[in-house]
């Protein structure tokens, strides 16, 4: 299966509204930096809680990170067979940090990409 790539030049800023942003990596990968207003659901728990995440059915297309777009890659697969319009990030947060997109944290530290 092909999976859909968007590279970060092509991702608008500020994100619009229809579009998620699904964060697939661990939690302390969270816990350092994530985009703003993104859900964060680890991809070795995508399939069991697949249907309690309402947020993919009102999302018109969901863009799917990880650190370096590896996992990403198998969620947004995952989520395609399931019907969602997803894309994967190609470079992963690396890339959209190196990009100078923004990146926030719950804590008092500076985001970071782990």
């Amino acid at each position: 299966m092909d999976i859909p790539t968007a590279a970060v030049s092509g991702v608008p800023d500020p994100l619009p509204d229809g579009l998620l942003v699904l964060d697939v990596r661990e939690d302390e990968e969270w816990d350092a930096g994530h985009v703003a207003g993104s859900v964060h659901v680890p991809l070795m728990e995508l399939g069991a809680r697949y249907a309690e995440l309402a947020e993919l059915s009102r999302a018109e297309q969901t863009l799917v990170v990880c650190r370096v777009g590896n996992r990403s890659a198998y969620a947004a697969g995952f989520l395609i067979q399931q019907g969602v319009d997803a894309v994967n990030l190609d470079g992963g947060l690396v890339a959209w940090q190196q990009a100078g997109r923004e990146l926030v944290t719950d804590g008092d530290h500076p985001p970071m990409v782990l």
